[in-house]
């Protein structure tokens, strides 16, 4: 038997808590709560590190500090933010006392682990939802792969346990976001120049519907020159004067009218620099098609670190853009775009646009907005009415 096994040296010494933890099975379960009443008595900071105690470590406040800063990257909900705070707490805490480092409650910041820590889908499951009555070992596992997809943590199971790494993510670690000195502008987009850069940035937004990054940054540069190298579409960068590298982008497409259902369909059916479908689903108009009513925003970014200082000058740009369109498409008069996340909402609605349809299976839908009411809406009123 396991008990007759172990020593009472072994029982007295924390490292043997990074064993048992690995034990899930129901017979092990007396044996895991023995080995972590012995250590109470060497360690009584291990105790504050159930899932039920950890609030004592992290202020309300810095809590909901990091929340806010998760919520800006995309594919993040509050559930998945509150469920990666609760785990990165969990392991920092967990690997601090591995490495006998001495800490004491309230934590002013979080750190990140130093390296892969050990962390089963229990485990998870008690910190995911131990205030909540529902939340299995699967739903768990689940939520730590959407994690994974997301680019917050990697992880590991080598046949006994399972290894989690939070990955380093800087813009946690930084309480104020200073604003860059250089000088951005709007300019064209370059396929031979800008391709790579803005597939970077623009492959982003696609990881959590695309586990494979890399196969995605690809696949959306290839696209991007596809793109580029049709007359009729209007793609523009935001360029820095210093190296003339790209830090924003966006790309208006005049649709054919046969492609124009496309914008009353599920708005997955319209997703196209992700693996959901090979071909374009979408037809992009010829130069002085008089049939061609609508334009497709297909694409809008911006990286944060330049957005307070650029959005307005680059809406302004789109806005010249779309005028300049009209002329090569007199009748164009709808405008559409697909908000892949929430979180994207906000710049479209404080525009005018409306949403129009939703997609049954993900938090994904389109938006509409007038083309002659875009171009009158005045972007520095927008812009200063924002800020009050």
């Amino acid at each position: 038997m396991l008990d007759s096994a172990l020593s009472a040296s072994d029982r007295s010494c924390p490292k043997a808590i990074e064993v048992e933890l690995i034990y899930e099975k129901p017979c092990y379960i007396r044996y895991q709560k023995e080995f972590i009443s012995s250590t109470v008595d060497i360690m009584p900071e291990f105790s504050a590190i159930r899932p039920e105690s950890l609030q004592q470590w992290l202020p309300r406040e810095q809590h909901q500090h990091y929340i806010a800063l998760l919520m800006r990257r995309v594919g993040m909900t509050r559930q998945r933010a509150e469920c990666f705070v609760r785990l990165w707490l969990y392991l920092y805490l967990k690997d601090c006392l591995t490495r006998q480092s001495v800490l004491k409650p309230p934590l002013t910041e979080l750190a990140f682990p130093q390296g892969w820590v050990q962390c089963s889908c229990r485990e998870a499951a008690d910190l995911f939802y131990s205030d909540q009555e529902r939340g299995s070992d699967r739903s768990a596992g689940m939520m730590l792969d959407k994690l994974v997809a997301l680019g917050l943590i990697r992880k590991l199971f080598d046949g006994n346990c399972t290894q989690i790494e939070i990955q380093s993510l800087p813009e946690l670690l930084e309480q104020v976001i200073s604003e860059p000195t250089v000088v951005v502008k709007p300019d064209a987009f370059d396929p031979r120049c800008d391709a790579i850069g803005i597939a970077n940035l623009l492959a982003s937004n696609y990881n959590w519907l695309d586990r494979n990054a890399d196969t995605a940054t690809y696949r959306i540069v290839n696209i991007l020159r596809d793109w580029a190298s049709q007359s009729a579409t209007r793609m523009r960068v935001l360029r820095r004067d210093d190296n003339q590298h790209p830090v924003g982008f966006y790309a208006l497409h005049p649709i054919a009218r046969e492609s124009e259902i496309k914008f009353f369909s599920p708005p997955m059916q319209g997703l196209h620099l992700t693996r959901v479908t090979e071909a374009d689903p979408f037809t992009i108009a010829q130069l002085g098609d008089e049939a061609c009513q609508a334009v497709f925003v297909r694409s809008w970014m911006i990286d944060r670190l330049y957005q307070e200082q650029a959005q307005i000058g680059f809406l302004e740009d789109a806005q010249q853009t779309l005028a300049k369109m009209k002329e090569d498409f007199p009748n164009l008069c709808d405008m559409y775009t697909l908000i892949i996340h929430p979180n994207y909402e906000e710049l479209p609605r404080t525009l005018g646009f409306q949403k129009t349809g939703t997609d049954p299976k993900m938090s994904i839908y389109w938006m509409y907005q007038s083309v002659d009411r875009f171009l009158t809406l005045n972007m520095e009123q927008i812009g200063s009415n924002a800020k009050k």
